[in-house]
This record gives structure tokens, C-alpha cells and sequence, in this order.
């Protein structure tokens, strides 16, 4: 054979074997993998809470995050303490808690926890300082909620139907921070018209469930009346027969709500709730109405869900732990705090109170001396932040209550 012919061949038998070896699996890499498996691969590597979905990253969370953590508290039995708050301290003894016990936390906003953060001397005319003191609290959480590293849920409380211009102020600012940053300035609104007819509630609900689905804000109601007194809500003469929602109710509300696409909602539906502390006896509570209402919307459905409403609940402060359990086996997903949390607050700052009462008398002078100044014990930041940590243990005890110690990893 002709010697170049040779020489050319064994040129192209070795870029052939050398193009083989490229593609073929060696030590170095591993086997092709699937798109669906690499996919897979992805979502696990990016999973910020082991126990809780990939959607859900410490910090505020939203939209469909917000309803992936809320099923998964739904399937776990655990529900989340929502707490009411009054300003950057109690916000921030919230997620101080929430990182200490391992799990969510629902900051929650009333109308007058707004006021009072934009300032009581302010005019309240049009809602302006509750709707400026919400929008500057929910910015607050924002801006530090991913440094506590645990998913946090931004809520309003109670709207009654005169306040609903409230909650307008606070759509609008969050459609312009949806349209800056993609997602809503709040997590969810609870809308309480339980003083209205049914069909009134569930109307006015439903007409902003449309508005809320469109920013990924989901939307909290009530049925049935939550008793007592709380922040400008007074239900303490109520009839006592309001305190208890019937499973019809309950199947309407969810019927209706159901119909809005995109839509998601939980509902506050009464079973003797009120809001405060009473001495035992004084509130009975009847958690089985829960169970009754997830038995009939499943047998309405023909579905093989157990739970398919995710239920709130009101009035959480002085509750029985019994109480608590039963209530979160009917598919409660977070329980409202309120009195406790204001009491554990004060406590603290009683407490410090208490224990530096000598150096708290006066500038200068303490039983040191005389002439030994007391700046470092009066220094509002001191008390205030006895209060914090006294707010968070309790949270931390509310927690376990309700089985949210350790959920996210």
C-alpha cells in the first residue's frame, strides 16, 4: 500500500477514537442526566428549609410560597403564631422568636398598629396615618425579615366594612411595589364582615379576592363573630349564638371564594373564639365545629381531602393546649396572639424596672455613689429591649403550643 494512504488512515482512526472518548462516561463525569432529573437536582440544591418547600426562602413571603408553607403547616399540624404588633420592637421580638423556636412567623397589622407607628399625633383623617404606618412597618420587614433567616407572613388584622378604605390605601401600595419588585408589599388581608349578612360577607370578600389574586395576596375571613374586645373591634355584648359558625356557612363561603382564579383564602370561622384573657369557664370554646365543617365540604366535593379549608384562629390568648391541638388537627394553619404578647412585653419592662429601680431614680446618683451617673440604665433602649426578650420567650412557649418548634429543618 501506498505509505501515505497508511499514514492517512491511522490520522483518521485516532480523530475517531479521540471524538468517541469525549462523549463517553468516564471517572471524571458522570452519566448523562435527564432533563427531568437534573431539574429535580435543582430545586433540592436550592431548598432554603429542609422540612418546607423550595418556593419558601427566609424572609417575607408571598403568593404561591405563601400558600406552599400554609399547605405544608396544613399536612405537618403545625400552625403559625400571628401576632399582632405596634412597632419595630415588637416586629422585631417576633422574628427574634421565630429563629429561636425554628419556624414562620405572621407579623400581623391592626388599623390602629398602623396609627401608631406613623405617630398618635398625627390626624387619622381618610385613614392616612394607618395606612402610612402600615406601608412603613410592612417596609421595616422587608428590608431586615431574611437576616432572622425564617419565613415571614405580613398580615393586616381585622377590617370591618366602614375601615375597607384601609385596606384600599394598603392595595395600593402594594400594586406599586408589585409593579418595582414583582411581588406584593403584604402576604395576606383578613376582611371581617362577619357583622353583615352571609351573603353580603362573601360578596364584598369575593369582589376583593379578584382584586387580591391579581398581586398574589391571599385573603383571610370571617365567619361568625369573635367575641371580647381587641383594638377597636368591641363584640363583648354579641350574641352568644354568633360565636359559633355552621358547616353551611363555611361550604358557601367556599364555594363562592373558590370561583376566583388564582385565588387563595383561609377562613376565621368562629367556634366560641374571643379575644382576651378569661377566667376559666368564662369561654367555651367547641374546636369540633371545625371537624364538622372539613366533613361536610369534603362530602359536598366527593374528594379524598380530609382537610380541604385551611382554618384561622382568633382569640388564641389563655386558650387550652387540649384546645389548641384539636383545633389544629381540624386543619388550623396559624392561630392569632394578641393579650399574651402585650402582657410578656410589659412584663419585661416591669421586670426591668424591678430589678435597677435604684438606678432609675434620677440622672445622676445610685447605690454606687452619689455622683455616678445612670445614663446606661435609662437609656429607653435598655427597657425596651427587657420587653423584647421577654415577648419572644413567650412566643418561643406559644410555638411549641402549637407544634411549630424545629419545622424548618
Amino acid at each position: 500500500l501506498n505509505p501515505k494512504i497508511i499514514k492517512m488512515k491511522l490520522a483518521i482512526a485516532a480523530l475517531l477514537f479521540a471524538s468517541a472518548s469525549a462523549f463517553a462516561p468516564s471517572a471524571r463525569f458522570a452519566a448523562p442526566r435527564t432533563a427531568m432529573h437534573m431539574s429535580t437536582e435543582a430545586a433540592e440544591e436550592t431548598k432554603a428549609f429542609a422540612k418546607l418547600p423550595a418556593s419558601v426562602k427566609p424572609g417575607v413571603v408571598t403568593g404561591k410560597a405563601l400558600t406552599d408553607l400554609l399547605d405544608a403547616a396544613k399536612d405537618a399540624g403545625f400552625a403559625i403564631p400571628g401576632v399582632n404588633i405596634v412597632g419595630t420592637n415588637s416586629i422585631n421580638a417576633c422574628m427574634e422568636a421565630a429563629a429561636k423556636y425554628g419556624g414562620p412567623i405572621m407579623v400581623t397589622f391592626s388599623k390602629g398598629g398602623g396609627q401608631f407607628i406613623a405617630g398618635k399625633s398625627l390626624s387619622n383623617d381618610a385613614d392616612s396615618a394607618s395606612i402610612a404606618g402600615t406601608i412603613a412597618g410592612a417596609k421595616h420587614v422587608h428590608e431586615v425579615a431574611a437576616l432572622y433567616g425564617v419565613p415571614v407572613v405580613l398580615h393586616t388584622d381585622h377590617c370591618q366594612k366602614a375601615w375597607l378604605p384601609w385596606i384600599d390605601g394598603l392595595l395600593a401600595a402594594s400594586e406599586e411595589f408589585y409593579k418595582a419588585n414583582g411581588k406584593p408589599l403584604f402576604s395576606s388581608h383578613m376582611l371581617d364582615l362577619s357583622e353583615e349578612p352571609l351573603e353580603e360577607n362573601i360578596g364584598i370578600c369575593k369582589d376583593y379576592l379578584e382584586k387580591f389574586a391579581k398581586l398574589d395576596i391571599l385573603l383571610e375571613f370571617e365567619l361568625g363573630v369573635t367575641g371580647g374586645e381587641e383594638d377597636g373591634v368591641d363584640n363583648s355584648d354579641v350574641d352568644s349564638s354568633r360565636l359559633y359558625t355552621q358547616p353551611e356557612e363555611v361550604w358557601y363561603s367556599y364555594q363562592q371564594l373558590s370561583e376566583v382564579e388564582n385565588g387563595a383564602f383561609t377562613c376565621a370561622a368562629s367556634f366560641g373564639n374571643v379575644h382576651g384573657v378569661y377566667a376559666p369557664g368564662n369561654v367555651d370554646l367547641q374546636p369540633v365545629i371545625l371537624h364538622n365543617s372539613q366533613a361536610y365540604i369534603q362530602e359536598k366535593l366527593g374528594c379524598d381531602e380530609k382537610k380541604p379549608m385551611k382554618f384561622v384562629f382568633h382569640g388564641g390568648s389563655g386558650s387550652s393546649t387540649e384546645d389548641i391541638k384539636y383545633a389544629i388537627e381540624a386543619g388550623v394553619i396559624k392561630m392569632n396572639i394578641d393579650t399574651d404578647t402585650q402582657w410578656a412585653f410589659w412584663d419585661g419592662v416591669r421586670g426591668y424596672e424591678a430589678k435597677y429601680h435604684d438606678y432609675l431614680q434620677g440622672q445622676i446618683g445610685n447605690p454606687e455613689g452619689d455622683d455616678k451617673p445612670n445614663k446606661k440604665y435609662y437609656d429607653p433602649r435598655m427597657s425596651l429591649r427587657a420587653g423584647e426578650e421577654a415577648m419572644a420567650a413567650r412566643l418561643v412557649k406559644a410555638a411549641e403550643d402549637l407544634n411549630c418548634v424545629d419545622v424548618l429543618n
